[in-house]
């Protein structure tokens, strides 16, 4: 099964790639597309299953603010709608994963570096002017997903960076719940988060091999940034939401779900159900 799942991710990956690039080239607004095609392809060969909390993804232009335990992450998000993400700049390096955030247009920065804000901010704005919904980690790293770390507010101030107008700003926490149809214990979540000093091939392979998988997105009020006075009120307001529901889903407690991609089309799309 691992060697089928990897063949097959593979395959799709090399097919989806080269048009991608085309349409990149091309300058085509279709380019945001592929990738929600690509995200969607790769859960569906890894078996894992969406149900959704809250108040479904805001439309139109806004930076979203997520907790961050693995590069599961990536697809899981990825395939909700089209969205840009931010990362960190030495991910733009790394063999094969890079090449495939760029034909995401992901938005690399400098987090350690203070001298780079502004600039890694307006790009990000950047994206948000021409009508894109981006993606912040905000912890600047991934954890155990056994809790959320504290959220940096620089880069989220730093979005207004040219900008004259206020931005909307909505929080997201999401939980890997369950596994093979149980509930996910909180010895065995590390196994399924990737973080500290793990190396990312042999968790590949474990992600390849592991039965179905089931995460959860809960979706916050949507909140509007005026200025970049107001980031850490913002930061810590979508912390709050972020880390609250987070415990509540790891503990097993329900909150307003919604079925694993409603087929009623939501932000102009048609999503289709992901299944193991």
């Amino acid at each position: 099964m691992t060697y089928l799942r990897v063949g097959l991710f593979l395959a799709g990956t090399f097919a989806v790639a080269p048009l991608q690039r085309i349409l990149i080239l091309l300058g085509a607004r279709r380019a945001f597309v592929l990738p929600l095609v690509f995200h969607r392809m790769t859960l569906r060969v890894l078996g894992i299953r969406i149900r959704f909390a809250g108040e479904r993804l805001v439309d139109g232009p806004a930076l979203l603010i997520s907790n961050h335990v693995s590069w599961l992450d990536i697809p899981v998000i990825g395939a909700i709608a089209p969205l840009v993400f931010v990362a960190k700049d030495d991910v733009s390096a790394w063999p094969g994963f890079g090449w495939l955030a760029k034909l995401q247009y992901t938005v690399f920065v400098a987090r350690e570096r203070r001298t780079r804000t502004v600039s890694d901010g307006s790009a990000i704005g950047e994206r948000l002017q021409l009508g894109d919904r981006a993606v912040l980690f905000a912890e600047g790293t991934s954890s155990d997903g056994n809790r959320v770390l504290p959220f940096k507010s620089s880069l989220v101030g730093a979005v207004l960076a040219g900008r004259d107008t206020p931005v909307k700003v909505q929080p997201m926490a999401l939980v890997y719940t369950g596994r093979a149809g149980l509930p996910l214990l909180r010895r065995e979540r590390p196994s399924v988060c990737w973080y500290g000093d793990m190396t990312l091939v042999p968790h590949l392979l474990d992600i390849f091999s592991s039965p179905p998988l089931d995460v959860t997105i809960a979706f916050g009020p949507v909140m509007e940034m005026a200025g970049a006075s107001e980031r850490k009120q913002v930061t810590a307001a979508a912390h709050a939401f972020v880390a609250g529901a987070a415990t509540a889903l790891r503990n097993g407690r329900q909150l307003d779900m919604a079925p694993a991609y409603s087929k009623t089309p939501a932000n102009g799309l048609s999503h289709a159900e992901v299944a193991a």
